[in-house]
């Protein structure tokens, strides 16, 4: 199973040898270390933990800095299950951009930008009302919620609230380049997250070359 954890750099665009130019994200991936392994037998599950990036010793507590000992101090750890794969990773491994090669189709998991309050009309597309007969300040107002006996608001109503900020997961994106010596991938389209954020990237489950 391919995996990598991955700041998100900018967007940007390539030309491909026809002279189509195809919009990438370019991510910084890796390299991670694998900080353990997991089996079923001892944890109930498969999956292998990693660490990313570099953060300092003291503003980490000490079981995690244990669970590190002579590995350094990681500002991301994070797990990807492997059920039914074998892994062959082994604890201290470094993983870097080059276990991706360009033509492969990932799935990238990240968290979307927040945008802070928001109202009907921007959070979910609602037209407003008219803008006359009688609607003064009401152009962008919500409307009814809902007839007046169960005299509660359903959930799952839309309504004006926290928009972004959320986990989001964008399927099937092409791998454009691989670069091993600045451990950089272009990636087709754009995938969640400000730039700065960190990202997962996993083989997708479902490819289909687009």
């Amino acid at each position: 199973m391919k995996f990598m954890i991955a700041k998100k750099i900018e967007m940007s665009q390539v030309f491909r040898e026809d002279g189509v130019v195809v919009p990438v994200t370019v991510l910084e991936a890796g390299p991670i270390v694998v900080t353990q392994v997991k089996d079923t037998e001892v944890d109930g599950y498969q999956a292998v933990q990693v660490g990313f990036g570099t953060r300092k010793a003291k503003n980490i507590s000490k079981p995690v800095l244990g669970h590190l000992k002579d590995l350094g101090p990681f500002s991301v750890l994070q797990e990807f299950r492997t059920e039914g794969s074998e892994t062959g990773y082994e604890r201290g491994q470094q993983i870097t951009a080059e276990v991706f090669e360009a033509g492969d189709m990932v799935d990238v998991c990240g968290v979307s930008i927040g945008r802070g309050f928001a109202g009907v009309v921007k959070r979910h597309g609602f037209h407003g009302s008219p803008a006359s007969h009688g609607h003064k300040d009401q152009l962008r107002m919500p409307g009814s919620i809902g007839a007046g006996e169960p005299q509660r608001v359903f959930k799952g109503t839309r309504m004006g609230g926290q928009m972004g900020n959320v986990g989001s997961t964008v399927k099937n994106l092409e791998i454009i380049e691989v670069d091993p010596a600045t451990n950089r991938i272009m990636v087709k389209g754009a995938v969640p997250g400000a730039a700065g954020s960190v990202v997962r990237i996993m083989a997708a489950k479902n490819s289909r070359k687009k």
